[in-house]
Formats: C-alpha cells, sequence, structure tokens
C-alpha cells in the first residue's frame, strides 16, 4: 500500500515521505480545480464530515475518526489544505477521473487483486530502481512478483507508480542481506529474472578475472539470486564498459547450477549491444544486454538466446528514428530560475513538480507511444533547474551541437584551463537527431544537457520523456534526487519490446 496508518508513520522518513504524497496529492486537486473551475471548499477543514473520513479511511491514513488529530499532528501546516483538496475531490469526482487512483489502498488492493489472479508470466526485478524495466515488463503483459533496490527513494517512486504491486513486494534492502532468504521474498514460480547490476572494476585490466573486482561484488549476488529462483529466462542490462569483461560474465552464467524441485538446471547465454534508438526512444543509448535461457527452456521450445537477438533486431529494421524535438514538443516552455535555492519552489515561469497538462498526451507519435495512447491530464517533474548568470551566458552563445571548445565562450568558458577534461562539460542538444545519453550525473549539473531552443537545461520531465516514461510518471525525492533516478532507469519502450519478444517463449 502507498500510505500507511497514521499511528504507524514513526520515522523522519517516514513522516518526510507522508507530506510530500499528501502535497502532491493537494497540487493535483488544486491544478484540476483551477482548470475546471472548482472552487476549494475552505468548510471542509473545520469539522472533517464522515465522507472524508471514510475517504482518508479508504487511502490508509486513518482506521477511526479519532485519529484525524495524529494526523493533523504530523501534517502540520498541510493538513487543512490536505483535507479541504479530500472534500473537494468527493464533491467533484468526475473532474478527477482515475489521476487520484494512486492514493487509494482501496483502489490499489483492487488492482492488485485482479492482477493477482492473472496468468502473467511472473519477474522478479533486482537492482529495480525507479522501475523503467519493470515498467516496460509490466506493459507488455508480465507481472511483476518482486522488485528490490537499496535506495529508499527510488523504492518510494516505485511502488507509488507501479499501485498493481503490492508494497510488501517491492522491497527497500541491500540485496547482500536478502538473497541468502529469498525464499521468505518470493513465492511465485519466477519466469524471468531481470535487473542492472552495478558493475565498476572495468579499470584493472592487468586482472585475470576482472569481474572478481571487490567492486563488482552486487553482480555475484544477482548471480546467486538466479541461481536461487532458477528462472526460465535472464535479463541483465549493464554499461558498455562491461564488454571488457563480458566473456566472463558469460562463464560464470555457464557454472550456474540451479535447483528447483529436485531438478539440476543450467544456462547458456549471449550478450550484445544494443542501442536504444533503434527501439524508438528518443535518446542514443548504448547498453550492454545479457539474455540467458534455462536448459530445458531452451529444448522444449527450441530457442537459444541468439534467436532472442535476432528477433529483437528484426523487430527494430522497420523502427523509425525519433528525435529529440519529438521528445520536447507540446510542454510548456520556462525559463530558468536565476536565484539560487529555488528549485524546489513551483511557478509559472519556471515550472512545477505538479502541472496540468495543457495538450492531451498523444500530440505526436512518439508521446502517443509512451504514453499509450492515454489522455494524459496532470503532469509531473517539469520545473526549470537554477542557472548562474556565467552558465546563461554559455546556455545563450552555444548553438546545438556546439560544446565547451566553441571560441563563442572561450573568455567566459570556466573550466578553459583544462579544457581537454572538460570539453563535454557544456552542450546544447541537437534537436534532430535523438538525444544523447540521457545519465545519473545530471544529478550533479545539467550543463552537458542544454535545451536546443530555450536558455536552461532539460528538466526531469523531459529527461524522462528522453528515456521514454510516461507523463505522469511521479519521481518522489529532492529535485537534483530525480535526475538520478531518471538517468539510471532503463527506457521503458526498449524494455518493453525486449520484454514482448521473450514473452513469446513463455
Amino acid at each position: 500500500m502507498i500510505f500507511n496508518n497514521i499511528i504507524r508513520v514513526r520515522s523522519k522518513a517516514e513522516k518526510a515521505l507522508l507530506k510530500e504524497l499528501v502535497s502532491v496529492y493537494c497540487k493535483i486537486v488544486k491544478e484540476l480545480s483551477e482548470k475546471n473551475g472548482i472552487a476549494i471548499r475552505k468548510e471542509w477543514s473545520d469539522t472533517p464530515s464522515d465522507t472524508i473520513f471514510y475517504e482518508l479511511k479508504d487511502m490508509g491514513l486513518i482506521a477511526k475518526p479519532s485519529q484525524f488529530k495524529e494526523l493533523k499532528d504530523i501534517l502540520g501546516s498541510l493538513y487543512i489544505d490536505f483535507i479541504d483538496c479530500v472534500g473537494t475531490y468527493i464533491n467533484h469526482p468526475l473532474f478527477f477521473k482515475d489521476v487520484l487512483d494512486k492514493f487509494s489502498n482501496k483502489k490499489r488492493l483492487q488492482l492488485q487483486k485482479k492482477e493477482n489472479r492473472s496468468l502473467k508470466p511472473k519477474v522478479a526485478d533486482f537492482f529495480a530502481g525507479a522501475g523503467g524495466l519493470s515498467l516496460g515488463f509490466s506493459q507488455a503483459g508480465y507481472k511483476i512478483c518482486f522488485a528490490n533496490d537499496f535506495q529508499e527513494v527510488c523504492v518510494n517512486t516505485y511502488r507509488f507508480n507501479h499501485p498493481e504491486v503490492p508494497s510488501t513486494k517491492i522491497i527497500c534492502e541491500d540485496i547482500r542481506k536478502i538473497v541468502d532468504n529469498i525464499q521468505d521474498y518470493v513465492f511465485d514460480d519466477i519466469d524471468i529474472v531481470i535487473g542492472g547490476p552495478p558493475c565498476q572494476g572495468f579499470s584493472s585490466a592487468n586482472q585475470q578475472r576482472i569481474i572478481d573486482d571487490p567492486r563488482n561484488e552486487l553482480y555475484k549476488y544477482y548471480i546467486k539470486a538466479v541461481s536461487k529462483l532458477a528462472p526460465k529466462f535472464v535479463l541483465m542490462e549493464n554499461v558498455k564498459g562491461m564488454l571488457s569483461v563480458a566473456e566472463q560474465v558469460v562463464e560464470d552464467f555457464h557454472n550456474i547450477r540451479a535447483e528447483k524441485n529436485g531438478v539440476e538446471y543450467n544456462y547458456d547465454i549471449q550478450y550484445e549491444l544494443l542501442n536504444s534508438a533503434n527501439f524508438g526512444v528518443a535518446q542514443s543509448r548504448e547498453r550492454l544486454i545479457y539474455i540467458a535461457i534455462r536448459n530445458d527452456v531452451m529444448e522444449e521450445k527450441e530457442v537459444k538466446p541468439s534467436d532472442i537477438f535476432d528477433a529483437i533486431k528484426k523487430e527494430c529494421d522497420g523502427v523509425r528514428q525519433v528525435n529529440l524535438q519529438e521528445a520536447l514538443e507540446f510542454i510548456q516552455p520556462l525559463e530558468a530560475p536565476r536565484i539560487k535555492n529555488m528549485n524546489e519552489v513551483d511557478d509559472e515561469k519556471t515550472g512545477k513538480k505538479v502541472s496540468v497538462n495543457k495538450y492531451t498526451g498523444c500530440d505526436n507519435a512518439y508521446l502517443k507511444v509512451i504514453n499509450q495512447g492515454r489522455n494524459i491530464p496532470i503532469i509531473f517533474n517539469h520545473k526549470a533547474r537554477y542557472v548562474n548568470d556565467i552558465n546563461y551566458d554559455i546556455y545563450r552563445l552555444l548553438n546545438p551541437g556546439e560544446d565547451a571548445s566553441n571560441e563563442k565562450i572561450a573568455d567566459i568558458m570556466p573550466y578553459k584551463n583544462r579544457l581537454h577534461c572538460f570539453k563535454d562539460k557544456y552542450y546544447k542538444l541537437i534537436p534532430d537527431r535523438p538525444s544523447r545519453t540521457i545519465t545519473a550525473h545530471l544529478k550533479m549539473d545539467c550543463h552537458s544537457h542544454i535545451h536546443p531552443f530555450q536558455i536552461r537545461a532539460l528538466t526531469p520531465r523531459e529527461a524522462a520523456r528522453c528515456q521514454s516514461f510516461p507523463d505522469d510518471y511521479l519521481f518522489l525525492g529532492a529535485y537534483l534526487l530525480t535526475y538520478m533516478e531518471i538517468g539510471n532507469a532503463v527506457p521503458v519502450l526498449m524494455a518493453n519490446k525486449i520484454a514482448s519478444i521473450i514473452k513469446r517463449y513463455l
């Protein structure tokens, strides 16, 4: 569930998350109320009515009327606003349709029961991050039975956006602490294990087994999870740099001896370097993809990993390349804040965490695909980032395709003495090509991803569009962390298409 009963909300992190979710709820109600000419009814906050009690009960926040006091104590100044917004929603439900469904534990439970009855292939996602890979598989008709990541902000984002998955199945924990007891978390017979374990030890080229570098320890636990769950398929995603250890990964998968119901299984595996742009994603992003298949499945279905890759490449043959401009169309133009510490402050000029979509969400072919043909009334995370005077001038002077080495900015370039290291520090994106790779480094600065037409960097929402996330996928947490969540994700459309091909054999 997305909410815990208020009496169980005790830690600082739990209270902060509750306040963030309540704040988003209120912003949605206010944005849609303003759009539809609905007044926020202030009298709701005086004495909460029975209808408000039952709505909050359905949301999972309180179980009895006496708990309004605990809710008020934790929410503080947000409380009155929240009660007013809940009352407004109750009085005008048709104007909000299903936009607020993710805030209701009751509606989540209904969705989860329906999903549980389905006969979809079952997925376990390790190193799930904010949920891009899972979302692609879910869109392709899979059931997510387990997801794990150790970063709390990513898990919060995942839980909010995947209401069909019980929160008890989305675990915030270090894989090293759960893999030995994975049977306590995963009760289903898993069809496919997916995930992208972080691997960093590629520089020690003199080592015979680079993959055994201690920095790659988490990869070993991913292998261990595969051994314990014995899925029919495995999909592992990683950075291009992992090519240097690709054959060592193959060796490790060939050494797996997985036992299930008294039968021992082994795996064959293959890898390919794939680019998300070939899947119709508005971004050039090369990723090393490993696909492993259990021996009995290969025999029964007469399929090898190479067959899956052949089918993927064939599927990509007719895909039209999507350029950055298509991802940046039909969204509100913004100005960069020029005053520090304004990234978290909403306004009309610089953007908002929650804003009304002035378009449909299906206004061009790319948006129609990533939004799955849905009308999107609310857009999340479209907020421009602060830029100082020097960087503003650099952004203004550069043309698309130009970088820090351009003569126009030589006199103001802050890193001119180290240009050999910082040539890509500033780069204005080219609109008629797929975006350059969206990376987690954007949480540090966005100078490498300058908007081609506006004097600012890409917003988190624009970066998310380049990753093919739908416009109503909410990234929770501090503003700068949302760039990390987005940059570390697997492009949803790429995951969807790979998942659809694997599904043919399940």
